[in-house]
């Protein structure tokens, strides 16, 4: 994979120094599809530059919460605060949010018909307005950044699933967001595929990219997460160093999720 000129950096500006308050802040959140609550009072802070990992069996709420942050979903209750801003907000435009919240899903969702370039500047131009000369350059920085600068022209059949990931990382870093979502972007690769994807994931953590990863692989959680987070019953049940909630569970939930874990010999 190519290294890149310099660390990456987001959009977001300068802080002071001394202690930084908390970039992302979901305070009561509810989400329910009819009868079936989904996310019930959940509340959870993220900071500037750390890597937090969400664990918990399908069906705990990861991929909601995540689109949800994204504003693919509407919230029932609840505040979401991006940088002190309240992104649930009525009035707030999720084209303006979602270039500041960057999402990559298990699915590539990329445009089969269009070259990889075209994918990766096709929000840029379409929905941003930025002309297609920047929006190259930009693209081309960001692809470069993901060792595919070669695949530009390609269309993404031609690529393995490592790389369409990749490009789909590229995409979303494009616009420099403030915060980085990942759901299970590892699930649907070939085991022999999810390190490079991972390695991409690690090297923007160790650069300082603000991160929230769902995801299985509790080796990553375990060597990268500065904190993992334990869904179930639509909420937190646990938190805190990986050493501890992968080593040392408090919660019966999270020792019940880990012990299927170990006995699928996936920890």
């Amino acid at each position: 994979m190519n290294q890149p000129s310099e660390p990456y950096r987001s959009s977001e500006p300068p802080r002071p120094t001394g202690p930084e308050p908390d970039l992302l802040q979901i305070e009561h959140l509810r989400k329910s599809y009819g009868e079936h609550v989904i996310l019930r009072d959940l509340s959870l802070s993220v900071a500037p530059h750390q890597c937090v990992v969400l664990i918990g069996a399908s069906g705990s709420g990861k991929s909601t919460l995540l689109r949800c942050l994204n504003l693919l979903e509407t919230v029932d209750d609840g505040i979401i605060r991006l940088g002190g801003v309240d992104i649930t907000d009525p009035r707030a435009r999720a084209d303006d949010i979602r270039t500041r919240v960057g999402i990559v899903f298990q699915s590539f969702n990329l445009f089969p018909h269009m070259s990889v370039l075209d994918n990766v500047t096709l929000a840029s131009r379409v929905v941003h307005g930025i002309d297609r000369g920047r929006a190259e350059a930009d693209a081309m920085a960001m692809l470069d950044r993901v060792g595919l600068a070669e695949k530009a022209k390609a269309r993404p059949d031609n690529l393995s699933g490592g790389q369409q990931q990749r490009v789909a990382i590229a995409r979303a870093l494009v616009n420099r967001p403030l915060l980085m979502l990942f759901d299970e972007v590892t699930s649907a690769l070939d085991p022999e595929l999810v390190g490079e994807v991972l390695g991409l994931l690690t090297e923007l953590k160790s650069e300082g990219m603000t991160m929230l990863v769902a995801t299985h692989e509790m080796g990553f959680a375990r060597q990268v997460a500065d904190e993992v987070v334990f869904l179930a019953d639509g909420g937190v049940a646990e938190s805190g160093p990986p050493e501890q909630v992968l080593a040392d569970p408090v919660d019966p939930r999270t020792q019940r999720f880990l012990r299927r874990i170990i006995d699928a010999g996936r920890l």
